[in-house]
């Protein structure tokens, strides 16, 4: 998968822009603040649909402008077409091969990208949420049943709560009608227990030896997923939906004290064992930071294995944060294999790692150049 070229209009500081990129590595050169990560925003929105930095989607319409739009050209195996996003201040219109799409789960999934920036550092000793948001956002690219659940998941479990709160509140006292969203959301939640069941063995077979590797034979990495129902991983999705169930009866007075849904893959976790021992709560900053390059690495290539081709990686900002050694494993194992964009403000991480030929865009304030163009 190649993004062979993105144009901008009205887009934060860029007002027109138009650029051609390497199957390879693109650098985008400069120093802080003239416009690198508002270039890989673009790319990153024009992927997802939305913006890895701001939930408001009017911050990224250029200053006193009405919308912003980005189109992109994707090199595929399945062939090229064009992918367009249009912002407006009242919302978005996605359009692939020129057809707008009703639903933006249509949209997702038709250039799939990895984004590794320096909040990600913190996957593994940050909130549980991080984790549970990288599961979403990775499945939800690979899998349109599993974005479609997700979505059904979370309008119902927002339903249960207020019906919850109206019980509490006594402004409702059918609980009839609250047995019948429990079992509508134990539905959505056994399916999306069950992909994410599978995703993290996935996960844990890529990312197991890269960590070893990386750790130069030290270390092995464990992923487990943490549940509120005591799973089997042999479960089915009845099963895990009998579980669900048995689950919410037990915690049921305690939802009705606090008005809130006590079960279900919303208080899901992902647990990281480095040589048997919770990196989260014993891991040093060193392994932490290898566990979670090892899982950046192991998703590329899980996705490459559901999908039969590689995804786009956006590298904001991360080398710097990144020792020597990990820098150089990290830029050896993409090269000639995943078309990559990096921001930095300096080349010696490049130079130093000997990566062939990178493609150079130097930018400074809002306007970007491409080298030997």
């Amino acid at each position: 998968m190649i993004l062979k070229e993105i144009k901008l209009r009205q887009f934060r500081n860029y007002e027109a822009l138009t650029l051609e990129f390497s199957p390879g590595i693109n650098v985008f050169l400069g120093e802080n603040a003239q416009g690198k990560t508002n270039l890989m925003e673009a790319i990153y929105s024009l992927s997802m649909a939305r913006s890895p930095r701001t939930a408001n989607e009017k911050e990224m319409i250029r200053w006193q402008q009405d919308s912003a739009t980005l189109t992109g050209k994707i090199e595929r195996r399945t062939g090229d077409y064009p992918l367009e996003l249009h912002f407006t201040k009242k919302g978005k219109i996605a359009k692939v091969n020129h057809l707008e799409q009703k639903r933006l789960s249509d949209y997702v999934g038709k250039l799939n990208v990895v984004l590794f920036a320096p909040e990600d550092l913190d996957l593994v000793k940050g909130a549980p949420s991080n984790r549970r948001k990288f599961l979403d956002m990775e499945l939800g690219q690979m899998s349109q049943v599993y974005l479609y659940d997700l979505v059904q998941y979370q309008r119902l479990l927002k339903q249960r709560n207020l019906y919850l709160k109206q019980l509490l509140s006594r402004q409702a006292k059918d609980l009839v009608y609250l047995e019948v969203l429990t079992d509508q959301l134990a539905i959505q939640a056994a399916s999306i227990i069950k992909a994410r069941l599978t995703f993290v063995e996935q996960l844990e077979k890529w990312a197991d030896p890269l960590h070893h590797q990386i750790s130069n034979g030290k270390e092995n990495l464990r992923i487990r997923y943490k549940s509120t129902i005591d799973y089997k991983k042999t479960d089915d999705k009845d099963q895990l939906f009998e579980k669900l169930i048995a689950e919410q009866k037990r915690v049921a007075d305690r939802e009705r004290e606090q008005g809130s849904t006590l079960f279900g893959p919303h208080r899901d976790d992902l647990v990281f064992y480095v040589n048997d021992k919770n990196v989260h709560q014993f891991g040093s900053q060193g392994q932490q930071r290898t566990t979670v390059l090892s899982m950046k690495l192991a998703e590329i290539e899980c996705m490459n294995e559901v999908l039969g081709e590689y995804p786009i990686l956006l590298l904001d900002d991360v080398l710097s944060e990144l020792d020597d050694d990990r820098q150089t494993h990290l830029l050896k194992t993409i090269e000639k294999k995943v078309q990559t964009f990096l921001t930095t403000t300096s080349l010696d991480g490049i130079k130093r790692n000997k990566i062939e030929e990178p493609t150079i865009f130097n930018i400074s304030d809002g306007s970007v150049n491409k080298e030997g163009a």
